[in-house]
Formats: C-alpha cells, structure tokens, sequence
C-alpha cells in the first residue's frame, strides 16, 4: 500500500471485524434486533450463538478462528468489541474505535488526509516505512503521540505548517534531517506540549543553534540526539545538560543532580564548542592483500622489475 489509508484497509481485511464469529449475521441476528427496540434479551433462538460462545472461538489458541499470537492486544480487544458490539465498529464508525494506530513496515510512502477520519485518535506509529514528506494539514488534531522513526523524513516544513497542538512525543530518529536549516522548525511557536524529542541518528550539525531553539521548549523533559555528527563534540552532553536545565533523560540516560552541577556554566562558554571533531578509525585485520614481508629488497642497481602496491580505503559515516 502506498498511504496510510490504503495500509489501514489492509489491516482491517487481517482482522475480519465483519466476518464470522465477529460482525453482524445470522448467528447474532436476534439479539441485535432486540437491541436495536430496546426489548429485553431472549433465549438464543436455533441457529445462533451467545456471546460467551462466540468470544470463546476469538480466545481459544485452537480455534480456527482465533488470532495469530503475534498479534496485539489492541487486536484482540477489536474483535472482541466486534462481537459484543458489531454496530460500534460497522462502515465509518469504526475510525472512531481508535486511539492509536501502528502501521510498521508496510511501505508507507504517503500521509493521506484519509487519517482525519480518525477524529479520536492520540498515538500514530508509522515507523520504518517510505515516508519522505508529512503534511500537518492530514494529521488528527487529537494526536499526542507520533513516531516516525526509520523512514526518508529530510525537510520539517510541511510537518510544521499546522501540527498537532497537543503533541507530547515526536519521534524522527533515522530520518535524512540535515542541519542547520531544520533546527529553525523546533521551536515553541511549533510544539508548545512537547515532553519527548527523539532527533537521532540523522545528520544535524550545528549545536549551538539547535539548543537555542530547543531551548524554548518549556516542558520538554526527554532528548535524544545520538547517532548525529554534533554528538560528537567534545562538550556535547555537558554543555546539553547545562543549557536545557529541565531535561530529565538525554540520550536514553537518567541525568543526576550530580551530573548537572559538574557541568554548571558550560552553557556560558560556547566558545569551547568545537565545530569539529576526531575520529580515530583501527583496522584490525584486512583479507585478500598481499604481504609486502614477501617481497624481497631489491639491492642497489640491480636491473629487476619494480612492482608497486597502492591501496585506497574509504570511510562512510
């Protein structure tokens, strides 16, 4: 599938919320007609099931009928609202059954404006899929939650045109954010609740330039930033927990009191940030290359050939 909703439907086809013993048929005709004039519950006529019965096909492990163990428990709770109550979940009205909705490694490429049929949802994964570009105008306004983690994400502005107000968790960690044209997109004016910032391993650079912007996230409390080239600065974790005093967690790290007060006035001296870095690379061992201890020194004027060796090797961070 190509958009969420196309992946959404599919999802859907995997649950078969309309299909025997969930959804509305003959085995449950009665009761629902009973429901539907307000009459009291009969006996089960001929024919049909109870529901005790028909959620014990969901849950027996034997049951033909039952889901895979992978599935969620979200999953399980669906079918089973689809057989206690199938109208709850019948045509539109099954957008409004969820609050969160996990679409992992289906190859999304697209948010579609489809997912503002999901007028209650709060938590929206769409990890590891094809996502280069997410438009605010096609996410719920409810959503609190939203991961994007392991897609193509490379530019925040469309994101950031209209977001969600009440978002408290952004996760764009393994995306293409390049810095520091994207630091200008993290800012209050863009997510006035946000409590968790996952930017890692992308490619942002300019340090002093994302602290100043992250630092008018007032409820900002979680961080994570490995895996980009500024982490590798020397002062990089010191002069973070200095400058966004608030934090509670950097890099999946609980920061201490102590930690803090070791690094008190770093924030001061952004003159020890360094805008570059050593790496030290150590081969350890290289196959398939021939000895130079197996050629022998050639004396002096002699008229032998001269074979040379050169060798180029390539680093990619």
């Amino acid at each position: 599938p190509g958009s969420v909703s196309a992946a959404f439907q599919e999802y859907l086809q995997h649950l078969r919320l309309q299909d025997f013993p969930c959804g509305l048929g003959s085995w449950n005709k009665s009761r629902l007609d009973a429901r539907r004039s307000s009459l009291a519950e009969e006996a089960v006529p001929p024919g049909e099931e109870t529901p005790e019965v028909l959620l014990e096909l969901l849950r027996d492990q034997h049951s033909p009928w039952a889901l895979p163990p992978e599935c969620s428990p979200q999953d399980q709770l669906l079918r089973e609202v689809a057989v206690l109550a199938p109208e709850l979940l019948h045509g539109p009205r099954v957008f409004q059954a969820f609050k969160s909705l996990r679409i992992l490694d289906k190859g999304v490429e697209e948010v579609d404006e489809g997912l503002l049929q999901f007028q209650q949802l709060e938590e929206l994964v769409l990890s590891a899929n094809r996502i280069s570009r997410v438009s605010s105008a096609h996410l719920p306004r409810t959503l609190k939650i939203l991961e994007l983690c392991c897609n193509a994400v490379g530019d925040l502005q469309d994101l950031c045109a209209r977001p969600p107000p009440e978002l408290q968790h952004l996760g764009l960690g393994y995306n293409r954010l390049c810095g520091p044209s994207q630091e200008k997109h993290l800012t209050v004016d863009f997510w006035p609740n946000l409590v968790s910032l996952d930017l890692s391993f992308n490619s942002l650079t300019d340090l002093l330039g994302l602290v100043s912007q992250l630092s008018t996230l007032q409820n900002l409390r979680i961080l994570v930033l490995q895996g980009n080239p500024l982490a590798l600065t020397p002062t990089y974790r010191g002069f973070l927990l200095d400058s966004l005093p608030k934090l509670s967690i950097l890099d999946d790290i609980l920061i201490w009191p102590e930690e803090r007060q070791q690094f008190h006035g770093l924030a001061r001296q952004p003159e020890l940030i360094r805008s570059e870095a050593r790496v030290v690379v150590s081969i350890g061992e290289m196959k398939g290359l021939p000895n130079p201890e197996a050629f022998q020194q050639l004396e002096v004027g002699s008229e032998g050939p001269v074979i040379t060796y050169s060798y180029c090797v390539t680093y990619e961070f």
